[in-house]
């Protein structure tokens, strides 16, 4: 199945020299702390924590719009403490959804309004559902679909990496500039 073209206006986006595309309605906090390994897409309103700990995510990644990637804490006696966020190669975040995982293996699908309590480990070639809701410290293993209220579903096929590569790639290959008509000429 083919993609649709995503089309975006490209006086809101910023393409880096690794091809990286954000949205300049993104809110990047320590942007010094935040790695985009290239091929990345951030889009609208999306909101990033690296000034709380470093945020670093693999190659060709989607994160879709009002997402928030924020970095795991974990509480002490004498305070907080912040953790990396690590994230792997072809992952894609649907919109809406909240992460605060310790790390996110490669070949990841996370649906829509998901939420991924702190300190989780997402093994690789994993999906969460849409409107799923992970308490903190699960471990999802590789080659699992969870949804609803962390209930193992089943086990995803053995080409899922194979999948989640064709699709992040031709997600980036589809996400393509609309060319607004110059209308002060008139």
């Amino acid at each position: 199945m083919e993609l649709q073209d995503t089309l975006y206006n490209k006086e809101d986006y910023v393409e880096t020299a690794s091809g990286n595309k954000v949205c300049r309605q993104t809110s990047l906090y320590g942007a010094q702390n935040i790695v985009l390994q290239g091929k990345v897409i951030v889009q609208k309103d999306v909101i990033i924590r690296g000034d709380l700990a470093a945020v670093k995510t693999g190659r060709y990644c989607i994160i879709c719009k009002n997402a928030v990637l924020r970095p795991p804490f974990k509480k002490f006696s004498k305070g907080v403490a912040f953790f990396p966020l690590h994230m792997g190669d072809h992952v894609y975040v649907g919109e809406d959804s909240i992460i605060s995982a310790a790390m996110i293996g490669s070949y990841v699908y996370i649906g829509k309004n998901v939420v991924i309590g702190r300190r989780c480990v997402l093994k690789d070639c994993c999906m969460i559902e849409d409107n799923t809701i992970l308490p903190p410290e699960s471990v999802v293993p590789s080659f699992t679909r969870v949804g609803g209220s962390t209930v193992s579903i089943d086990e995803l096929p053995e080409c899922t990496q194979d999948l989640m590569i064709d699709f992040t790639k031709s997600y980036y290959q589809h996400f393509l500039p609309h060319f607004m008509p110059d209308l002060k000429g008139q």
